[in-house]
């Protein structure tokens, strides 16, 4: 896989207010969207789970997990621990996987280095990770809890925990 790729055994099902960072497409990384019609589309009810971080919305929408279940491929959300949380109370049985960095100063170093993030963006980020990393912890948020020091390591962790999965979309496929 390269450093850079998400795997595509998923379809991005996420939606946002921001701006795409250089190299993300519409679709693929995102759904970029207008703040006007993401509020709408919560206050109809169209998000499994939605929150604001950074003045941005981040949500799933309910008719993106669908097409992706209806095109017989896993569903990967990338969601905060509010997002995790909001899951949690709804009908759907997912893994809940944790994929952290190896410690706070390690994050701060990635994303100082990804050069798009405003110093306030930075401290925010952080403590909210400093949070999360913390509450992660609480016995039954989380399956699983993959430290990302390697690259490479890290996803094979993660691809040997959806193994299983992987092999009941392929054989379905079939």
């Amino acid at each position: 896989m390269p450093p850079h790729r998400r795997p595509r055994a998923a379809v991005e099902a996420h939606d946002t207010t921001r701006k795409p960072r250089p190299g993300e497409v519409d679709g693929t990384d995102y759904h970029f969207v207008m703040r006007d019609k993401m509020e709408r589309c919560i206050k109809a009810g169209e998000f499994l789970e939605h929150a604001e971080f950074s003045g941005n919305l981040y949500g799933t929408s309910k008719w993106a997990v669908k097409a992706v279940q209806e095109q017989n491929r896993i569903c990967i959300l990338d969601v905060d621990l509010q997002g995790v949380k909001n899951i949690k109370t709804t009908t759907i049985n997912p893994i809940y996987i944790s994929v952290q960095p190896p410690s706070l100063q390690i994050l701060e170093t990635r994303l100082r280095g990804r050069q798009t993030e405003t110093e306030d963006a930075i401290q925010r980020r952080l403590h909210t990770a400093r949070q999360d990393m913390e509450m992660s912890k609480e016995q039954g948020m989380f399956d699983e809890v993959i430290v990302n020091d390697d690259l490479e390591e890290a996803y094979l962790k993660l691809k040997d925990l959806l193994k299983e999965e992987i092999q009941k979309a392929e054989s379905i496929r079939k």
